[in-house]
Order: C-alpha cells, then sequence, then structure tokens
C-alpha cells in the first residue's frame, strides 16, 4: 500500500444498539463488527492511526422521539446509545480490534450527531476533535467502515472530504439501513467525491 504512514482507518458506531438485538439494530450490524475486527487483525498495521467513533446519548433533545410518540426515523428516533448502558457499548465482534484503536470519538451527548467529526475525544488528557486529531498524526487519506451506511458512515465520509481528506468507504464493511437511502448516500458520497470501494 503506497504511503500507508497517511493512511487512517475510521471505524464509525459498531455499537450494541445499531446491531441486531439493540434499540435501533440494522441488519448485519453484527457481522460488519465481526469483519471490522478481522480487517483490523489483518491489515491494522498497514494504518498509521485508527479511530473509533460512538454515538453517546445523555439528553439529545429531539433526537430521541418524546415517550409515548413514534419516531419518524429521518428526524426522531428511538432510545438509543444513552450513556451509561449497554447500548452505547461497542460489539463484543469488534472488542478484539479496541486495543489496536488509538481514540474513541464520542459524540452527540445532548444534541443529534451523525459524524464522527462532531465527536471528541480526550486522549493523552486533552480534548480534541477528529479533523484536529487526524491533522496532528499527518493524515491524507481515510478509510471509512461501520454503521450505519446511509446515516453516521455517510455523514462522517462527506465531512472527511469536506476537510481535505482522500476519503474511501469500504463498502462491505459497512450495513445500511434501507436499500433506497443507502443508495441515495452512495449517490451522495461520490458527488462529494469519497471513493466507494
Amino acid at each position: 500500500m503506497a504511503d500507508s504512514s497517511a493512511l487512517a482507518l475510521i471505524i464509525v458506531d459498531v455499537q450494541n444498539d445499531f446491531c441486531e438485538g439493540g434499540s435501533l439494530a440494522v441488519a448485519g450490524g453484527t457481522d460488519v463488527a465481526r469483519r471490522i475486527a478481522g480487517l483490523v487483525a489483518e491489515s491494522g498495521a498497514g494504518y498509521a492511526a485508527i479511530a473509533a467513533t460512538a454515538d453517546w446519548h445523555h439528553d439529545p433533545g429531539s433526537h430521541w422521539a418524546p415517550a409515548g410518540t413514534e419516531p419518524d426515523y429521518r428526524d426522531s428516533w428511538p432510545v438509543h446509545c444513552k450513556v451509561g448502558t449497554g447500548g452505547e457499548d461497542f460489539h463484543d465482534e469488534l472488542k478484539p480490534a479496541l486495543p489496536d484503536v488509538d481514540a474513541i470519538f464520542r459524540k452527540g451527548h445532548d444534541s443529534a450527531a451523525y459524524s464522527g467529526f462532531e465527536g471528541m475525544t480526550d486522549a493523552a488528557g486533552e480534548a480534541k476533535g477528529l479533523a484536529e486529531w487526524l491533522r496532528e498524526k499527518e493524515i491524507r487519506r481515510v478509510d471509512i467502515v461501520g454503521i450505519a451506511t446511509d446515516h453516521c458512515v455517510r455523514a462522517t465520509a462527506l465531512d472527511a472530504a469536506r476537510a481535505g481528506f482522500d476519503t474511501r468507504v469500504l463498502l462491505d464493511l459497512t450495513a445500511g439501513v434501507a436499500p433506497e437511502t443507502t443508495a441515495a448516500a452512495l449517490e451522495e458520497m461520490r458527488a462529494a467525491g469519497v471513493s466507494v470501494a
């Protein structure tokens, strides 16, 4: 892999609530978690840095549908990835990869947040965003994997491209909510210069 020192892997939201059995489950999430762990085991040394993002909601307002109402699954969602619950944890199938993750970027504590670039890490005791962290590591290219293709993967990839990173989504290591929204997300990402492999 040419110039691997400039390449980072971003693992998006591979959490219990987004996998089978979770409150906002995406079909194929568990399998994606397993395959991402396999990628890290086989190819982790090819990445100069590995970051993971995580939904981390305490009270995100209208992002969660009010009690007793049905979410519209566009702007409002069931309660998910609530701080202090098992739903916010990374899926067990991903856990073999976690020792290789250099930083975790948590997002959405008190508001909706889809892109990993909205998250913050306190790596080394200093809060910083994903773009700043990547630039400090002299990263120029990113591979993005995770859940869901049509929501948080899409938003993270678009923000990565806007921030000037050469961005690639490894489609076989993502899971989408629905075929129609996934197809639209892929079209939008390609139009923004994101490579979909």
